[in-house]
C-alpha cells in the first residue's frame, strides 16, 4: 500500500490506468456504467476540492455552484448559441474560473465559519438564478438536447465511451494534481495549511496562493460539470444544490483530507453508498449523515488515510518487537 503514498512512485498510476482499461471488461449492465461515470466525474470535483480544503486549509461549501457553472455554460452555449462542443466546454472553464477569482478574492481573505458562510451563500444564490433564468438555462424544468462530446468523427455517445472519455480527465486532473503538490506551490499550499502566519513569515505570498487554488478547485469542478452536462444531455438546478456542495466535502473527509488516492476512494465509496441509498429516500439523508458520524469519530483522518497510518503504527510496532 506504501506506493499510494510515495510522491515519485509512478507505479499507483500505472495501476489505475491499467485499471481503467481493462475494467470494462467485466461490466456488463448499463446501469453499472453509469455508477463509474458518475464516481469519474464526482472524482474530478473532489480532487479540486481536496487541493482547496486538505492541502490549503480553505474550506468551501460552494463547489456545487462551480460544478453546476460549468454544466450551464457549456450547455447554453452548444443548446441555445451553436457553439462547438470543446470551445464551449473551455468557455465554461474560462467564465468560471473568472467568477470564481471575483468570489475569492474578498471572500479568502475570511477565516473559519465566515469563509464558509460566504461560500455557502454564492452557492444559493447560484442554484436560484438557474431556475429563474428561464429563458438561458430552461428554469426549474431544466436543459435538455445537449449533444454528446465528440473529437472528429468519435461520437462520446454511449456508456462505454463516455466510460474512457470520463476516466481518461480523472487520471489527468490526478496527474496533474500530483505535479502540482510536488513543486513549490505544493509546499506553499502544505505550509499555509500548517500555520498561514509562519508561511508569510517566510516569504510566501499567502492570499495569492489561496485564490489561486481555489480558482484551480473551481476549474476542477467546472470540467466535471461539462463533462456530467454533455453525458447525460439533460440538466437541471436540483443537481447543483446545497446538497452536493456537502456530498463532495463529505467525500474529501471520508477519503482523506489531504490525499489523492483518497479523493478517488471517497469519491468511489459515497458514490455507491448514494446509489445504495436510493431504494430508501426516507432514510438517505439519515444513513449519510451516520455514515460520516462514525468516519469522523473512529477515522477522523478518513478511511484510506486512516487505514494507512494504522498500517503504519503496527509495521513500527513490529520493527520494535524486533529489535527487543
Amino acid at each position: 500500500m506504501d506506493f499510494f503514498f510515495k510522491n515519485k512512485n509512478i507505479f499507483g498510476f500505472a495501476a489505475l490506468a491499467f485499471f481503467i482499461i481493462i475494467l470494462p471488461f467485466f461490466v456488463e449492465s448499463r446501469y453499472y456504467y453509469i455508477v463509474l461515470n458518475v464516481i469519474g466525474i464526482n472524482t474530478i470535483v473532489v480532487i479540486g476540492l481536496n487541493l482547496l480544503i486538505g492541502f490549503a486549509g480553505q474550506i468551501s461549501l460552494g463547489h456545487a455552484a462551480f460544478y453546476g457553472l460549468g454544466s450551464y455554460f457549456s450547455g447554453i452555449l452548444t443548446v441555445n448559441y451553436g457553439f462547438s462542443l470543446w470551445p464551449a466546454m473551455l468557455a465554461g472553464m474560462l467564465v468560471t474560473g473568472v467568477i470564481a477569482f471575483l468570489i475569492g478574492y474578498p471572500s479568502l481573505k475570511l477565516k473559519g465559519h465566515y469563509l464558509v458562510m460566504a461560500t455557502l451563500g454564492f452557492g444559493i444564490i447560484v442554484n436560484i438564478l438557474m431556475g429563474e433564468l428561464e429563458q438561458f438555462t430552461g428554469g426549474h424544468d431544466g436543459l435538455m438536447g445537449i449533444p454528446p462530446l465528440a473529437i472528429g468523427g468519435l461520437t462520446f455517445d454511449t456508456d462505454l465511451k463516455n466510460f474512457y472519455l470520463i476516466w481518461a480527465f480523472v487520471f489527468s486532473c490526478m496527474l496533474a494534481a500530483r505535479n502540482l503538490l510536488n513543486s513549490r506551490v505544493g509546499r506553499a499550499l502544505r505550509a499555509i495549511h500548517g500555520s498561514e502566519v509562519a508561511a508569510a513569515s517566510l516569504g510566501v505570498n499567502t492570499a495569492g496562493y489561496k485564490v489561486k487554488v481555489f480558482v484551480l478547485s473551481a476549474v476542477f469542478a467546472s470540467i466535471a460539470g461539462s463533462l456530467y452536462a454533455h453525458y447525460i444531455t439533460f440538466i437541471s438546478p436540483s443537481t447543483y444544490d446545497f446538497y452536493y456542495s456537502i456530498q463532495v466535502v463529505t467525500m474529501v473527509i471520508v477519503g482523506g483530507m489531504g490525499s489523492l488516492w483518497g479523493s478517488l476512494f471517497g469519491a468511489g465509496v459515497l458514490t455507491v453508498i448514494s446509489e445504495a441509498l436510493h431504494v430508501a429516500k426516507q432514510y438517505h439523508t439519515i444513513a449519510y449523515g451516520l455514515f460520516l458520524c462514525l468516519v469522523l469519530i473512529f477515522l477522523p483522518e478518513g478511511i484510506l488515510v486512516g487505514f494507512y497510518n494504522l498500517y503504519l503504527k503496527r509495521k513500527t510496532q513490529k520493527q520494535i518487537m524486533n529489535l527487543n
